[in-house]
């Protein structure tokens, strides 16, 4: 029996829009109805690049479209509250693009409204989604090597700096702690739970972003040494040192990677991960059968696990006196 066809409208046409749309249609039983930009010729280059069958000039216009199931928020981080109580309000389930908000209050505010419209809301950390990375997870539980010692996490990349670009534009939450520093925090509280403490400095721009974070987090028997930054290059790797061997999620450890596993005798072996997608088809697959079930919150990328994300990286904010 056919599944019930999930039509996806797009609040944003970024960058990351376009990625997500490419995999939104190689999806059966989804499809790309509507994108929304606040520039009309943008909004319909959009809909001709990636088949869209409506291009609005506003957000609202969007959400008052009573043929939408679904809306995928990838606007700045400061609008995401905003967007996503815009369709909550309008009993639209809402998949919002990563951090979910500013703050812990904002994404309670989120949480809250979500629940009152008996709606699904889920944050689109498309990691948690991803073969490998739930690879690795099952692996730590098990505790195939024991226990995790330490936790080394990177994520790091040159750009010239830029105030007219999104990525260093403070009010709307640019820097590099809530654009790629959330990914190595999600794997230390994904991994080892919530720290007892927290290290953290940072340096910042001219005008005040934070252009790279340095972090420590504390447990009873492990660290977890994490790094973000916008002004090099790195690894970007995620290595779990645990009692009888090393895992490692090899380069860009926050998409598409294999994993390394050796152990202390220095045997090495490597699995790999094939599929054709970008990745972000996992997350959508998800959401949509989230849909299909009634569901109100994912089993996966749940509340809570949300909470635990924006609230560790307020921690980290207040260390580092960042305030947007």
């Amino acid at each position: 029996m056919a599944l019930k066809t999930i039509r996806w409208g797009i609040i944003g046409a970024g960058k990351i829009a376009k990625k997500f749309a490419q995999d939104l249609n190689t999806i059966p039983d989804a499809q790309l109805y509507a994108i929304a930009s606040r520039d009309i010729t943008r909004a319909k280059k959009f809909a001709s690049d990636f088949s869209a069958l409506k291009s609005y000039s506003s957000y609202e216009e969007l959400a008052l479209d009573k043929n939408i199931d679904a809306v995928y928020i990838a606007t700045p981080h400061s609008f995401h509250k905003g967007h996503s109580l815009l369709c909550l309000n309008q009993k639209i389930p809402v998949l919002c693009e990563k951090p979910f908000a500013m703050n812990l209050s904002e994404v309670e505010e989120m949480i809250s409204t979500a629940k009152s419209n008996n709606t699904v809301l889920m944050e689109a950390m498309w990691t948690a989604f991803l073969p490998h990375f739930q690879y690795t997870l099952d692996l730590l539980t098990k505790k195939h090597f024991g226990d995790i010692v330490k936790l080394e996490a990177d994520f790091g990349f040159f750009t010239p700096y830029n105030t007219q670009s999104r990525l260093f534009d403070k009010p709307v939450g640019g820097g590099s702690l809530l654009d790629i520093g959330i990914y190595p925090i999600f794997v230390a509280l994904s991994s080892l739970g919530i720290p007892n403490t927290i290290e953290a400095k940072a340096e910042q721009f001219p005008n005040g972003a934070d252009s790279e974070c340095d972090m420590v987090f504390h447990y009873d028997n492990a660290k977890a040494y994490l790094k973000s930054t916008l002004t090099e290059e790195t690894k970007t790797e995620a290595t779990f040192h645990c009692e009888h061997g090393t895992i490692k999620i090899n380069g860009r450890f926050h998409q598409r990677s294999s994993v390394t596993l050796t152990d202390n005798k220095g045997n090495s072996e490597i699995k790999t991960f094939d599929y054709t997608t970008i990745g972000y088809s996992f997350e959508i697959e998800h959401f949509n059968q989230l849909i299909r079930a009634n569901k109100t919150e994912s089993d996966i990328m749940t509340f809570e696990r949300s909470r635990t994300l924006i609230s560790t990286i307020d921690r980290v904010r207040e260390k580092i006196s960042l305030k947007y």
